[in-house]
């Protein structure tokens, strides 16, 4: 069994983005240079800033009544505001853009796993990105030199991550971009005997893989951390990241502890805090690290 270390919280870094105001149910964000304005239920104090202030957010996203969390609506867009946008991290650019279910295309908020890369990742190491989104992570490991595999059940998503790839002159970056079911690809890979330095996994609540297999986070995670487990070198890290979830990050650092075995598991929360400093938690996370 792996040992557990405090949690600690990790607010954005390195990345261009601001949280400029929040409350009563919303919060006034900034990614590069478009304003935006997003349900935010835990945001259950009052604003700050004027309504005039809020009223200049370029885009503005209407959840459906009967949707808890936010996630699915309709976004209206006020000015002009572009297909894409460049963003920034570390002075690596990539896209931006509004996509359905309030999500801009990038998690600024998951800055400090990139800076963690850009510190831990050496030339020719092999990264895995299990449901990699548009692959920001992706594109820091590259970055570094290692060899990454990027798997995500979307089509759309990954050529989203190819257009930011071509953005940031990284032609010659060495990613394999694999349209997949998570599961499936980790089980082949275990069959094949192939192993990673480094596993990053930010699986979602409930999906759908490319040919409609189910995901369901709680039934499927067992299995996949076995499978995880059995492909990661010994010195190597695993990176667990949980959104919308009943679960603390000390229960998911002892899941990912007990699949991984001998090591460290650090464990904590992504977290936003806005410009007058109230935060609130936007995801768990649990990082595991082998014994060097």
């Amino acid at each position: 069994m792996s040992s557990l270390k405090a949690p600690s919280l990790l607010t954005p870094q390195g990345v261009d983005y601001a949280m400029i105001d929040s409350g009563e149910g919303r919060k006034l964000e900034r990614f590069g240079t478009v304003l935006v304005d997003r349900p935010e239920p835990q945001a259950v104090w009052e604003r700050k800033l004027k309504a005039e202030k809020w009223a200049g957010a370029q885009a503005v996203f209407a959840p459906k009544g009967g949707d808890e969390e936010g996630e699915s609506g309709n976004w209206e867009l006020r000015g002009k505001v572009p297909e894409r946008w460049e963003m920034s991290f570390d002075g690596m650019p990539f896209y931006a853009r509004v996509t359905p279910f309030r999500h801009m295309g990038c998690f600024p908020d998951q800055s400090p796993q990139w800076a963690w890369l850009k510190q831990t990742v050496k030339p020719g190491m092999k990264v895995l990105n299990l449901f990699g989104y548009t692959g920001v992570a992706s594109m820091v490991a590259a970055g570094a030199r290692a060899e990454v595999v990027h798997v995500d059940a979307s089509k759309k998503a990954i050529g989203f991550g190819r257009e930011s790839v071509e953005l940031a002159g990284m032609g010659e970056a060495k990613i394999r971009w694999i349209c997949d079911d998570a599961l499936a690809f980790v089980a082949r890979e275990g069959r094949r005997g192939n192993s990673y330095d480094v596993v990053l996994m930010d699986p979602p609540k409930f999906g759908r893989g490319p040919d409609g297999e189910k995901w369901e986070f709680f039934d499927g995670m067992p299995g996949l951390l076995r499978d995880v487990a059995a492909i990661t070198k010994p010195d190597g890290a695993v990176w667990l990241t949980a959104y919308a979830l009943r679960v603390s990050s000390v229960a998911l650092g002892t899941m990912l502890g007990e699949a991984m075995g001998k090591g460290e598991v650090e464990v904590g929360e992504f977290v936003s805090e806005d410009g007058f400093g109230r935060r609130f938690t936007n995801s768990m996370w649990a990082r595991w690290e082998g014994t060097k």
